[in-house]
This record gives structure tokens, C-alpha cells and sequence, in this order.
């Protein structure tokens, strides 16, 4: 409690206690020696002395003010030239001069205003948003706030202005006329859109110099809802709706098209795949096979260079690839025998000589003769 608290409640307390020590003792007096004694001694030191000291009280409380950190008071006195004083009151102790001097206080600190449809919610009870029309004719509710305080510079101003009116009597209209007067510069669309962001900027820039210009600083515009009309709301529902389905039906043909783009990749990636191991394979097969014919050459140089060597060699490895019960060949007139045989007798050599020789006479061909058929009449 600031020292003006504490005098105004002293000075209180006084006057009651000197208000019941007076009746106590006109009382008293008044049944021990008549009214008139009574009344005789009410105008004594007695009671003089105490009314004095009350008195003093009251107008050094009177005299004191004390103005709190988030006030500025505003001295109305009858010793100024213009009925005020000039200059506000800070905050801190001050004195006034008593019954000349009248001091208002008006809060410094930020207040909030608000228009809204929901009942609760702003300072009036039940819908209080702003209903406005677009530049296209349709009609949107808009609630909002502002938040503000009065300039403790213009003070004077605004005291002699507004008094402790100008909440309902200037915030209040400025604020619903310049949101209508503004929402008619827009669509409805545009309402709606990225445009709402324009509108609240402009908003706060017309309100924050009409404020400035009658002693009020704002600090922000805020700009908390637009409802539409009920027909204009379901359009734009239906609208949304017809939007998401295409999306969406967008969206499923994106997926197709990347499932087959994916599907197609797979497919190609495969076929790479096989044709690269079928190339491989076939460079392999041909490496092998360059390989196996340099060495089938190397070997056949070799056989050729033991043959031009030993010309012997071929004969024994023919002899060396035949049957082994083979006994007796018969070759080619012009080929010479390649007998006897180690192993064979000289008898059987013979005998066996001697019966390809005759198996080899050649056979003289029997040539039948014909016997004329009797011709009839011979």
C-alpha cells in the first residue's frame, strides 16, 4: 500500500473514532446534566482539539496523490488558466492542492479490444464481428483485435478528447468502418487467398495512423477470422473437393506412370544384363577357342617337325592305331604290304598271302546266252 493508501485509511479511521467519542460523549453528558450542557460542551477543547486533528488529516490526504507505474494522472483544477494543468502526472507521489484540485488517472499499459462472433470471446456479449461486403458483392463476418495504449505524451489531448470514453466512442467505430471501408477493395476470392495477409498489413497501417493521430500508439492489428456466407462457403467446399479428387486421381497416375517407368527400368536393366552375359560368354567361348586352336597348331608344328625328322614315325603310329587282332591287311595295289608280322608264322604268312592273292583274281563274268524264241511260222 502506497503512503496516500495509508493516510486515506488513517484519516477514515480517525473520523470514525472521532465521530464515536463525540455521540459517546453527548451521551453521556446529555444524562448527567441535561441537553443543553451537552450541547455547550461539543464546542469545547475537548472535542475542538480532536476535530482539528482530523481535519489536518484530511487534507494532507487530499493533498498527497500517488500514480501508479502503469498510470498517468490528469490534474483537473480550478487554479488553471484552462481548467488543467499542463503537464500529466508520473508516476510517484504528488502534491494537489485540496477541494481546488481534482487528479484522473488513465492506464498507460497495452489493451486489447476485440470483435468477435463467438459470445464469450470480445468485449460486447453475442456476435459482434464486422460484417462487410467484398468488391464483388459477397458478404464475409470478420473478427478481430487491436492492441493499443494511449501515448502518456498526449495525455492532455486525449483526456479533453475521449475521458474514459474513448474506447466505445472512438476505437470501437474507427475500427469498423476502416475494416469495412478496406474489405471492399478486395475480392472475395482474394479474401481468401494469399491476399488476406495484404489486407491485414493495410489494415494495421490505417488504423495505427489514425490512432497515432488521435493520441494512441498501436502496437498490432490482428486480424483472427473470416466467415463467408453459407452459399459461398459450399462452393467453395464443393471447389476443394472436385481440387482433392483431381489431385489425387493426379497422384494415382503419377504412381502408375513411375510404377511403369520402374517396371520398364527392370525390364531393360535385365535384358542388359542377359545380353552382357551372353557377350561375355561369347568372348569367352571365342577365347577358349583361339586358345585350343594355338594349341592344336603348336601341336600339329610339333608332329610336323618329328615327322620332317623320322618319316618312320608315321607308319608306326598307323600300324600302332589298328586292331590289335588284325593279322592280315589288304591294301591298294600300289601300297606295299607291311607283313609278315613279327608274331605271325611263316606258314601262316603263306597260307594267308597266298588266299589274298587269290581273293584278289579277278573274277571273270559269266555272261549268259541268249536262246532265239521260235518265231511262229519257223
Amino acid at each position: 500500500m502506497n503512503l496516500d493508501g495509508i493516510l486515506d485509511l488513517i484519516t477514515k479511521s480517525a473520523w470514525i473514532i472521532f465521530a464515536v467519542f463525540t455521540v459517546l460523549s453527548f451521551v453521556r453528558t446529555t444524562r448527567q446534566r441535561g441537553v443543553k450542557i451537552a450541547v455547550r460542551n461539543l464546542f469545547s477543547f475537548r472535542v475542538v482539539l480532536p476535530l482539528l486533528v482530523v481535519l489536518s488529516l484530511s487534507i494532507v490526504s487530499a493533498s498527497l496523490v500517488f500514480i501508479q507505474p502503469q498510470e498517468v494522472g490528469v490534474v483537473i483544477s480550478v487554479l488553471a488558466p484552462r481548467g488543467i494543468r499542463d503537464q500529466p502526472l508520473r508516476a510517484g507521489l504528488h502534491w494537489i492542492v485540496p477541494l481546488a484540485e481534482e487528479p484522473v488517472t488513465y492506464p498507460i499499459y497495452w489493451q486489447t479490444y476485440t470483435m468477435s462472433s463467438k459470445p464469450m470471446e470480445g468485449q460486447e456479449l453475442g456476435d459482434d464481428s464486422i460484417t462487410a461486403r467484398t468488391s464483388d458483392g459477397q458478404e464475409v463476418s470478420i473478427d478481430c483485435s487491436v492492441i493499443f495504449r494511449i501515448d502518456s505524451e498526449q495525455m492532455i489531448r486525449v483526456h479533453v478528447g475521449w475521458q474514459d470514453r474513448y474506447i466505445q466512442d472512438l476505437v470501437r467505430p474507427m475500427m469498423r468502418g476502416i475494416v469495412r471501408t478496406e474489405v471492399s477493395q478486395f475480392k472475395v476470392n482474394e479474401v481468401n487467398s494469399s491476399k488476406r495477409r495484404d489486407l491485414e498489413a493495410e489494415l494495421d497501417k490505417l488504423l495505427r495512423e489514425t490512432l497515432e493521430d488521435k493520441g494512441f500508439i498501436l502496437d498490432r492489428f490482428v486480424l483472427r477470422n473470416i466467415a463467408f456466407s453459407p452459399e459461398y462457403a459450399a462452393s467453395v467446399e464443393q471447389k476443394q473437393v472436385a481440387l482433392e479428387g483431381a489431385t489425387r486421381k493426379e497422384h494415382e497416375a503419377n504412381q502408375i506412370r513411375k510404377l511403369a517407368m520402374g517396371e520398364a527400368d527392370r525390364i531393360k536393366t535385365l535384358a542388359e544384363a542377359e545380353a552382357e552375359a551372353v557377350v561375355t560368354k561369347s568372348q569367352g567361348e571365342a577365347e577358349a577357342r583361339v586358345i585350343q586352336a594355338k594349341a592344336e597348331a603348336e601341336a600339329l608344328q610339333l608332329i610336323a617337325n618329328v615327322l620332317a625328322q623320322n618319316r618312320d614315325l608315321l607308319t608306326y603310329e598307323y600300324i600302332d592305331k589298328l586292331s590289335p587282332g588284325i593279322k592280315v591287311m589288304l591294301l591298294p595295289h600300289d601300297t606295299p604290304f607291311i607283313l609278315p608280322l613279327p608274331t605271325l608264322d611263316p606258314e601262316e604268312t603263306a597260307l594267308s598271302t597266298a588266299t589274298s592273292i587269290e581273293a584278289l583274281a579277278p573274277i571273270t563274268p559269266t555272261i549268259p546266252t541268249e536262246t532265239p524264241t521260235p518265231q511262229p511260222g519257223q
